[in-house]
């Protein structure tokens, strides 16, 4: 398997949209990428040149682009393993899974910027899919209002805590939000949250997230300045008694981890003891994760490595909009002073829900995409093609052209 493969999972990249992009057909992408074979009709330096294009566009970091059209180092190590103990058995062929082949493939468009022409258009002062910037203009249905509050308790007691959601689902405007109540309210909570650049959940892919880098997170917190202790023992110890003495002082504390679909195995096992780490029947650590849907894999229930986890582990999902697509696009209008049917019309909206819903040709199961980031994309990318026709308003035929 090519690296290039691995980059596109970590950056959630449709590996549908770089076909289209390649003019090829999905399962030939497919075989490049898993297997390292390059189609003979196109040359190879061309195939490169045109996907590093993709990436660029796409604002991958250009120390990222190296060397990813080598195979995955960690089986190289694992063949070298293999042959330095006399083992000549070839490794077995990877099974062809489902992702590759019945792939569902929704519009999902790149980032989308309004243009000064669709701004003057609807007579848009602002853009009405900005991120919010404060928590009035976030956006409350039934579900978000359940993440929401689930989120805000872990700070009133100990608790263990997973939210899941699809990328642009509004994973980090709630832990926005959460800082943002607060601060408000002057609450005696600290919020601590390792760095988590480069992160993955092997040491091939990038570095690992492990217990003594949580250490220096907590003692950062507290003990801004200290010294880290050396010695395991010595380390943890210094972390409950930082605890303890917190707490006694009236404070909570909150580990949040973000993008956490990436912890390794080992690690989400150890933070089961921080979250058991106590002052008397006290909890002095509550802990959220908060990850792509590869979260919600890892803490299954089936899984019996990490079932200790999964038995305290709380899991939310953020869900698509689907039933509250119109009200969402009506507050987002709202909040710049426009009403929406001055921009599109019922028929509209449900063009846009028609296509980013849909069944996957695999297995007849319906998914949706109905998530922020995808409906702004779409929604922009309209409304600027509706100002180049010359358009009073989006209409479902615009939409669709997109």
């Amino acid at each position: 398997m090519l690296k290039l493969k691995a980059l596109m999972r970590y950056y959630n990249l449709p590996q549908a949209e770089l076909a289209r992009r390649l003019g090829l057909s999905r399962p030939t992408v497919s075989q490049l990428m898993n297997h390292g074979m390059w189609p003979k009709t196109t040359a190879q330096d061309d195939i490169k040149a045109q996907i590093l294009q993709w990436l660029t566009e796409y604002q991958v970091p250009e120390l990222q682009l190296v060397g990813i059209f080598e195979e995955e180092e960690k089986e190289e190590i694992h063949t070298k393993l293999a042959s330095e103990r006399g083992n000549a058995r070839q490794p077995e062929p990877r099974r062809k899974s489902k992702e590759n082949n019945e792939e569902p493939e929704p519009m999902l468009l790149r980032k989308q910027t309004l243009t000064p022409e669709a701004r003057q258009a609807f007579g848009l002062f602002r853009d009405p899919f900005a991120d919010p910037q404060s928590s009035k203009e976030l956006f409350v249905s039934s579900d978000i209002r359940y993440v929401r509050e689930s989120l805000y308790q872990v700070t009133r007691s100990g608790t263990f805590l997973a939210i899941v959601g699809e990328s642009g689902s509004g994973k980090s405007t709630i832990r926005k939000d959460l800082h943002a109540r607060l601060q408000a309210e002057d609450k005696p909570v600290i919020i601590i949250e390792p760095y988590v650049l480069g992160m993955e959940d092997d040491d091939f892919k990038g570095k690992t997230l492990k217990a003594i880098h949580l250490c220096e997170a907590i003692l950062a917190s507290l003990r801004p300045g200290e010294r880290m202790p050396r010695g395991q023992e010595t380390r943890f110890r210094a972390v409950h008694n930082a605890l303890r003495e917190s707490h006694r002082m009236g404070n909570r504390h909150v580990l949040v981890i973000e993008e956490a679909h990436a912890i390794p195995i080992p690690t989400l096992k150890h933070l089961k003891r921080f979250f058991e780490l106590e002052d008397g029947f006290e909890k002095l650590l509550s802990i959220v994760l908060i990850g792509q849907t590869e979260l919600g894999t890892k803490l299954s229930e089936s899984r019996a490595d990490v079932r200790e986890v999964v038995q305290r582990c709380e899991l939310v999902r953020l869900n698509p909009l689907d039933l509250h697509l119109s009200d969402y696009l009506a507050h987002r209008f709202e909040q710049i002073g426009k009403r929406l049917d001055e921009v599109m019309d019922e028929s509209t909206i449900e063009a846009l829900r028609a296509k980013l819903t849909g069944r996957n040709p695999g297995n007849k199961a319906s998914f949706s995409v109905l998530y922020p980031l995808a409906v702004h994309n779409v929604l922009i990318a309209a409304m600027n093609m509706a100002a180049r026709v010359g358009a009073p308003q989006l209409t479902a035929d615009i939409l669709m052209e997109v």
